[in-house]
């Protein structure tokens, strides 16, 4: 598992990181609970698509700088590949995401930090399921099949499920929460705890911030690979998870005000884990450029969500209660 990113490179993405998370925590928090507005929503996901871009750049000119322009556009392009891909993939997070606040019928103003929260344990994980990942991969070649024929099962097994509506009562992570904590039946503020007849139990916004978390680690599993289909990088791979996994928040927001418009994102999330998949299981047979990688993502991203858009008007309202 090795990387040609220079050390003052891992550096600046490491303070980047952390003052990205001094932000959100720190400045951010200091606005108390509140309903994020749309056009704030718009502006925040604008800003980090840029610091995103603007990260790229800095990374195409430091391996410009080490190793040459040829090695730095390739960098640059698998970076801004699995960051679209991670992109895409966390679409169907989001949705989740909708589908639990909803089951919780959680205010919007607590929404922000449970999000929050998310990310933290989001950053925690992914970076270790990558590291992991990349030992992996550098042990044993064949492993990069396994990955590939799980992707490959995992985009059918989406596309079969695209249409039908997940029954959160069945979530084995909810059950197992009930049986072992005590509950009560009422927020209490953002608190994730609270005192009832003098005990202390938790509230509906702790099992809230558990199931987004399990949610992360079941989507963890399917992007960490896929990410690994373009690149053997870890730089590139943890890179481009960790700047996609800091516009989560604001993404959500976007989208939760239109998910209805986009209510076949799902297949076309599905057609890209069998691309990548299918990539990753002849990769030592057919050697697709990560530019033609980056196309077909587009290409399909772009396909489903004008066909979306245009189809929405007739089955939107039955997707809108998912």
């Amino acid at each position: 598992m090795q990387t040609l990113a220079p050390l003052w490179l891992w550096i600046v993405f490491v303070l980047f990181v952390l003052a990205a998370l001094f932000v959100d925590f720190v400045v951010l928090r200091k606005q108390g609970a509140h309903e994020v507005s749309v056009p704030e929503a718009i502006r925040w996901s604008a800003i980090w698509v840029a610091l995103s871009l603007a990260f790229n750049g800095l990374l195409w000119w430091a391996f410009a700088q080490e190793q040459g322009n040829v090695i730095a556009q390739t960098k640059a392009l698998e970076f801004l590949t699995g960051y679209l891909i991670e992109k895409s993939l966390a679409v169907d997070n989001i949705f989740v995401f909708l589908m639990i606040f909803t089951y919780f019928s959680v205010p919007p103003a607590y929404q922000k930090r449970v999000l929050m929260m998310g990310i933290i344990g989001a950053i925690v994980l992914r970076t270790a399921m990558i590291l992991v990942g990349g030992w992996l991969i550098a042990q044993f070649h064949w492993v990069l099949y396994v990955f590939g024929a799980f992707l490959l099962l995992t985009g059918i097994k989406m596309w079969w499920a695209a249409d039908k509506e997940p029954n959160l009562e069945d979530n084995p992570a909810l059950k197992l929460l009930r049986r072992i904590l005590p509950v009560s039946k009422h927020f209490d503020g953002e608190r994730l705890w609270t005192r009832q007849n003098g005990v202390r139990i938790a509230t509906p916004l702790l099992l809230v911030v558990a199931l987004v978390g399990f949610t992360d680690v079941i989507f963890a599993v399917d992007s960490i690979p896929a990410i690994y289909a373009i690149t053997a990088d870890p730089f590139i791979v943890l890179t481009s998870n960790i700047f996609a996994i800091l516009g989560l928040r604001a993404m959500y927001f976007l989208l939760a005000a239109m998910a209805a418009k986009f209510h076949l994102l799902s297949y076309g999330l599905a057609v890209i884990l069998v691309f990548i998949g299918s990539k990753m299981m002849l990769i030592d047979i057919v050697k697709i450029p990560v530019l033609a990688s980056l196309g077909v993502v587009m290409g399909i991203l772009a396909i489903t969500m004008i066909w979306s858009v245009k189809t929405a008007p007739a089955i939107g309202p039955s997707k809108t209660a998912g």
